[in-house]
């Protein structure tokens, strides 16, 4: 049955391939394309390469109709069935079956190298799968039949884990805070929330007693304007000398005005009206 869910994959078609009749081996050597005519191949076609399960197999086809000139099934690479020749990259040696189960070995060769490379290539990857199915498959063998573990816990038994870096209820580690301006510590806000601007402290009595002010006026009939100003600047001893003495310091104004009438008038030429 599983045999009849395997499906064919084509792996590699080269368009032009020649085939030729080969000479037997005659040594352990190999082989030798420079033994064959090469300038006579006996049939030429197209050649597919195919796979369907582990078994590759190269179709020799004809160019336009499709049909089956022979086939060779592989089951190993490199093998017995696929040879490369010893003098030559673009030449091998394949052993055809029919469905009697008669072989024979004929050569095949590629104009191009490229086609050569790309043919080899195609049967690699193909047999590289097929190593690792079979490793896989022989893991999952092995995996069966060994014993099981049982990691179940038994009847009472009971298991305790030490969990790094988390507090508990008791000993925890207190949650670092949140240093603000002023050296002020606040707590870290909540998820959602605003962080709340400490408030500014009220000036200090030092800031205050260094504000000075200027001291309060007195209101008094005895005291001018000019008194006042002179008291700005006169230090404090000056403020407590008496009105009377301020008020001489007018007196150099008022003698300079009285001496003028004594002086002689002087003849003008304007014409008083």
């Amino acid at each position: 049955a599983a045999a009849e869910l395997e499906y064919e994959s084509v792996l590699c078609v080269k368009p032009d391939v020649n085939v030729y009749r080969i000479p037997p081996r005659t040594s352990n050597r190999g082989y030798r394309a420079s033994d064959w005519k090469l300038d006579h191949p006996d049939w030429t076609g197209r050649l597919r390469v195919t796979s369907k399960g582990k078994t590759a197999y190269i179709k020799l086809e004809d160019k336009v109709s499709g049909e089956l000139f022979a086939q060779a099934p592989i089951d190993q690479y490199p093998g017995i069935a696929v040879e490369t020749v010893t003098d030559s990259s673009r030449y091998f040696v394949i052993r055809i079956q029919d469905g009697t189960g008669r072989s024979a070995f004929i050569g095949i060769g590629f104009t191009d190298r490229g086609d050569a490379f790309d043919f080899n290539v195609s049967l690699q990857d193909h047999f590289k799968w097929v190593k690792q199915e079979t490793e896989i498959s022989k893991e999952s063998q092995e995996a069966d039949t060994r014993p099981k573990l049982d990691l179940g816990f038994k009847e009472g038994q009971t298991i305790k884990l030490n969990i790094g870096n988390m507090t508990t209820k008791k000993g925890g580690a207190a949650k670092p805070r949140v240093s603000g301006s002023g050296g002020l510590s606040l707590l870290p806000p909540p998820p959602g929330g605003k962080i709340a601007v400490p408030p500014i402290p009220p000036p200090s009595s030092t800031a205050i007693a260094n504000h000075v002010t200027p001291p309060p006026v007195l209101k008094s009939s005895n005291v001018s304007s000019a008194d006042i100003l002179l008291d700005l600047d006169a230090p404090a001893s000056a403020a407590k000398a008496p009105a009377s003495a301020t008020t001489d310091l007018w007196g150099d104004f008022s003698t300079a005005s009285s001496a003028a009438p004594n002086q002689a008038p002087q003849q003008s030429n304007w014409v008083q009206f």
